[in-house]
């Protein structure tokens, strides 16, 4: 059975993984990233790396599975930034 530390990780990682989703439907639809920062990106995608590491090493599933979702959409993000950037 999952407790509640556990859910309330699990909620925390959603409400910060799902942070980010704004600004990529943004730039998906505008197809403007003149103003996004590259180096916010690559500076969080780093700390959302060791997260997932530290999870994976520790068998906590919340880290886990909040920061690997959340590694994977900036890592998207960061996409889009490289793509649409003149």
């Amino acid at each position: 059975m999952i407790s509640w530390t556990e859910v309330l990780g699990l909620v925390a990682g959603a409400c910060t993984t799902a942070a980010v989703t704004p600004q990529i439907w943004k730039a998906w639809k505008t197809k403007e990233v003149e103003d996004v920062s590259v180096g916010m990106y690559l500076v969080l995608i780093t700390g959302l790396a060791l997260w997932l590491v530290y999870g994976i090493i520790e068998n906590d599933i919340p880290i886990i599975a909040t920061n690997g979702t959340a590694l994977l959409l900036n890592l998207f993000m960061l996409y889009l930034i490289f793509r649409y950037r003149h």
